[in-house]
């Protein structure tokens, strides 16, 4: 039995009866908000034209990990192929002032770059993120960092909220200006700080583990606070959002939690019924 302090979800019966929708539902209506099971190369090509506001990617990396299936053992030059092949349909699906986000490994961080700028995409940046989890190498230095590429259809006509995801940092030198503070206010501690521009170094996420409502046991789930602050970013209340590649169903859980519309597509049946019970727990939190 689990210890009672382990809140990672796990799936009853009723779960693992449930009905969960296939590319033929999303072709019926494409307009539901729903996570979808079945294989992205497939399931972008059902999607309206120009009908997404906000993409977020999270591609197996190509590190061997074990999805149920073999899209993770690839070699490097099959592995690019396919890439190649998704990307250069999301161009169809966006809107003119649609952004992306996609994740990776550093190994082929580059890689996507490069492919983003021929797909036609401009490149704004390049987040990094400290992902502190996993054992440490004895040769090399322990990997403890992810990418995740910004790019836009327009960089003269797209969202970017920045209030929305200002920074709560420190004042280390509190300046006053005829008395008063200088750009700065105190806490509810009394200590001074301001609210400031957020860089593309993240060191403040924790990766979800055992203890954490938002646990699943998919292999490399994504925090729910980076799934936050990109959605909040860059999408605005009703927006339409494309989860790719959804595992257990972060971004598409986020996107709901916060009145946006979205679509996820997941090969692996068993990640697909993590996500629809996280999406359930959205509307119902005390399950």
């Amino acid at each position: 039995m689990p210890s009672p302090l382990n809140r990672t979800l796990r799936l009853d019966t009723n779960d693992w009866n449930a009905p969960i929708a296939s590319l033929n539902d999303l072709r019926l209506n494409p307009a539901v908000s729903n996570i979808y099971c079945g294989d992205v190369l497939e399931a972008l090509d059902q999607l309206p034209e120009h009908s997404f506001d906000l993409i977020l990617a999270d591609p197996p990396y190509n590190y061997g990990v074990d999805f149920g299936n073999d899209s993770d053992h690839r070699d490097d030059e099959d592995y690019q192929e396919w890439v190649t092949l998704w990307l250069n349909k999301l161009g169809r699906i966006s809107k003119q002032t649609a952004s992306l986000y996609i994740c990776t490994g550093w190994q082929h961080s580059g890689f996507f770059q490069e492919q983003l700028q021929r797909a036609g995409w401009t490149v704004m940046n390049r987040i990094t993120w400290k992902r502190d989890k996993g054992r440490g190498a004895k040769a090399n230095w322990k990997q403890n960092m992810e990418d995740i590429w910004f790019a836009v259809q327009s960089p003269k006509s797209y969202t970017f909220n920045l209030e929305s995801v200002k920074v709560h940092k420190k004042v280390i030198a509190p300046y006053k200006e005829n008395g008063l503070p200088k750009d700065w206010t105190v806490d509810t501690d009394g200590k001074p700080y301001r609210m400031t521009h957020p860089s593309n170094i993240w060191t403040d996420l924790t990766v979800p583990f055992w203890s954490m409502r938002e646990n699943t046991p998919h292999p490399t789930q994504k925090p729910e606070s980076l799934a936050e602050r990109l959605i909040l970013a860059s999408s605005n209340d009703g927006d339409r959002i494309l989860d790719l590649f959804s595992g257990s169903g972060t971004f598409s859980v986020v996107a709901k939690r916060l009145k946006r519309e979205f679509v996820g597509f997941e090969m692996n049946p068993e990640y697909v019924r993590y996500a629809l019970k996280r999406l359930s727990l959205v509307d119902n939190p005390s399950q």
